[in-house]
């Protein structure tokens, strides 16, 4: 049974977990990224915990590019392989490797001669401008790791060898996490490096993941054989790919924006804004472990849609979208309930002071309570991208962390209240599940509809 056979006739649940299951574990690899850092660098001392939180957009960023970059070369490489065209395989693979390493200079670049002022621009504290600009001119300087590693666990997925992916990226994590320590507190001999060590240890896993995905794409890839001539850019290629990239890239700008000018509103409170900094950060580390399995769930869900919508099976489609929101829900819900019964436990693994947990608790348990909403709506937003409707899924995502969120964010700080910030996050995601619906509706009508309704779901 080929896979599309499969994605038409296996029934929907098995099918869709099955496909979800290994991205999802992928996908929770990538967040250890995130926040191993944290925990590390918390322990050895806690006031560095804003200083991370300053520089995690612009690394959710270059994450963001790298990614949306691969999203479109791997879209015609994908086609290119369906209709055998080999001579396109070989040159989207090869113009889409140099677009990574454009991308990778402009961070660099970024990180030599601008991450002082993007610090600054969410900051006024002086101390954890300087430490977070210790920690973002390392990783974005030294950016060719983190666009490798994605650049060759992207072609190996193209080929449908996700197995090999996933072993570069837990390499990546495991070296990450057994280098951090070292590094940061200086054991074995090493010099104590603090938040710097931290910053070289995610380099060093990044570097170390590249050149297995390296290895593993040269020795076992066949299906792209790229030559040197390759790599050389093709205006019209290129202009293929990075019109692809473009909406992946925007959604992640969005959130890099949101994230930046929360961290700006929250530090118009003085001393508890510097606090309030470090909060944000932790959640956020946090959250992407209840988040990131609904992003797998998605990335298995997008072309069971996308198969079903064009074979024309309307029930099928609709019980998958169905099965996908229930779980996302669950999974939303349970990460709501851990954040309502221990939210001191979670802040401690960052190395919790007094002040941390006096603002952090109660920030967790009024952010949390956004989590069923989000999950609802990050599902709905996949089948507008799989029905073909991107610039709905944008739309929705904007609505989620930009046009609501920050403006509620805002107007809640003018009272002078801390607490009444962290409400602008349920208040946004209410709001979305609203646009989502009427989105929804909007594309049922002119679209879902008129597809034949069949019985084999």
């Amino acid at each position: 049974m080929t896979k599309e056979n499969k994605m038409g006739t296996m029934p929907v649940g098995r099918l869709l977990f099955g496909m979800a299951t290994p991205i999802v574990i992928s996908m929770l690899v990538q967040a250890m990224y995130n926040i191993v850092d944290s925990i590390f660098v918390s322990a050895y001392d806690p006031s560095l915990l804003g200083a991370l939180s300053l520089a995690f957009p612009a690394q959710n960023l270059m994450i963001g590019v790298a990614t949306g970059s691969a999203v479109g070369f791997n879209a015609i490489l994908s086609r290119s392989l369906g209709e055998g065209n080999r001579k396109m395989v070989s040159k989207s693979a090869g113009n889409g490797i140099t677009l990574e390493f454009f991308g990778m200079l402009l961070f660099v670049v970024f990180g030599l001669f601008g991450a002082s002022a993007f610090l600054s621009f969410q900051s006024s504290d002086l101390p954890t401008v300087q430490a977070g600009e210790e920690y973002l001119l390392v990783v974005s300087s030294m950016s060719a790791g983190l666009f490798g590693q994605i650049t060759f666990e992207r072609l190996l997925q193209s080929t449908g060898k996700s197995v090999y992916s996933m072993i570069t990226q837990l390499t990546g994590a495991i070296i990450n996490i057994i280098l951090d320590p070292i590094l940061i507190f200086g054991y074995l001999g090493l010099p104590e490096l603090g938040i710097t060590g931290a910053a070289i240890a995610t380099v060093i896993g990044q570097c170390v993941a590249t050149c297995l995905g390296a290895f593993l794409h040269f020795r076992f890839n066949r299906e792209i054989r790229m030559k040197v001539r390759d790599l050389l850019p093709d205006r019209a290629l290129m202009g293929r790919i990075i019109a692809i990239a473009v909406p992946s890239i925007l959604v992640v700008c969005i959130g890099s924006v949101t994230n930046m000018g929360l961290n700006r509103i929250v530090d118009g409170f003085g001393a508890d804004g510097v606090v309030a900094i470090a909060v944000l950060g932790a959640y956020f580390k946090l959250q992407s472990f209840v988040f990131m399995p609904v992003f797998g769930l998605n990335n298995g869900l997008v072309p069971i849609i996308a198969y079903n919508y064009g074979a024309g099976n309307r029930r099928r489609l609709l019980r998958a979208l169905r099965l996908a929101i229930y779980a996302a829900v669950s999974l939303m819900a349970l990460g709501l309930l851990l954040m309502q019964l221990i939210p001191g436990q979670l802040l401690l693994l960052f190395n919790a002071d007094t002040a941390l947990l006096k603002i952090g608790i109660p920030a967790l348990r009024t952010i949390s309570l956004s989590f069923v909403f989000a999950g609802f709506c990050i599902v709905v937003s996949s089948s507008f991208q799989a029905l073909g409707r991107g610039s709905y899924a944008m739309l929705l995502s904007a609505a989620r962390q930009l046009i609501v969120l920050l403006p509620a964010a805002y107007l809640l700080s003018l009272p002078g209240k801390l607490s009444l910030v962290w409400l602008a996050f349920p208040i946004a995601e209410v709001a979305s599940v609203v646009v989502a619906i009427l989105l929804f509706l909007r594309i049922y009508k002119r679209v879902l509809r008129r597809i034949p309704d069949q019985s084999n779901a």
